[in-house]
């Protein structure tokens, strides 16, 4: 049987994730920056998502303290997830949240 030669962005994006978990740093932060911008909460929730799927939802709730469920509802596209959602599922992910001041354009 032949590999199909494309697939969805999420499983490409999840994948990567999975084969080098340092990724979702960058990614994570680059989804952060642009978080201001139109489009940016969903695309920072669609991020968050895509780290916590590629290391286990069900994993990342239980380390995060939360329902499954509640998590998937958090960081569905429609999701609003509290400040403490936010830092519990980065703290499960291994990670926490960081500033910088802005550069002037």
């Amino acid at each position: 049987m032949n590999k199909p030669t494309s697939r969805p962005h999420d499983e490409a994006v999840i994948e990567l994730l999975r084969e080098d978990p340092s990724f979702a740093d960058e990614y994570l932060a680059a989804a952060l920056e642009e978080a201001d911008q139109t489009g940016g909460r969903e695309a920072l929730l669609a991020a968050l998502r895509h780290v916590a799927e590629a290391q286990g939802m069900a994993a990342v709730a239980e380390r995060a303290g939360m329902p499954r469920e509640s998590l998937y509802r958090a960081l569905s596209p429609s999701g609003n997830p509290t400040i403490k959602t936010l830092l519990a599922v980065l703290g499960a992910a291994g990670l926490k949240l960081g500033v910088h001041r802005a550069v002037a354009a």
